[in-house]
């Protein structure tokens, strides 16, 4: 269920039944926008060669990645459903600060206080998931000795 207790809460228009809508973009596009609020079926290769179309509009939304967790977790890949939701969790964030980020995250290119800055930079975010995933890396870089020093 889409808000329920450890989970994003997204506003959805309808039901969803993870089991029988997958894939979303084929069952459900109804449920699927761009950033911009174009709906699916408007994302095409004519709209983009007349200009209708901007960068964002080929981009997941946090609400299509908490629905893709959704279908995930249904179809027992726990795994797969933390990643939806950790990567809804950065849908708002800057591609400048995701790309630092990622090579921050890099084994030996930052030192643990550096990776604890950016777990408390996405705190502030609101990317809890995400910082938890960085703040356990750090322990695992300092564990295996690929922190910089």
């Amino acid at each position: 269920m889409i808000g329920g207790q450890g989970r994003l809460a997204y506003p959805v228009p309808v039901e969803l039944d993870p089991a029988t809508d997958y894939p979303l973009g084929t069952r459900r596009p109804d449920l699927v926008t761009t950033p911009s609020g174009m709906a699916l079926d408007r994302v095409t290769l004519d709209a983009a060669r007349a200009g209708e179309l901007v960068g964002a509009d080929v981009r997941a939304t946090a609400a299509t990645l908490s629905l893709q967790a959704d279908v995930a977790r249904t179809a027992g890949r726990p795994q797969l459903a933390d990643g939806f939701e950790r990567a809804a969790e950065l849908a708002s964030v800057p591609d400048d600060e995701l790309l630092e980020i990622y090579t921050a995250l890099r084994p030996g290119r930052s030192t643990p206080a550096e990776l604890e800055a950016w777990a408390a930079r996405l705190d502030d975010l609101g990317a809890l998931r995400t910082a938890s995933f960085v703040r356990e890396a750090a322990a695992v870089y300092v564990e295996r000795g690929l922190v910089a020093e």
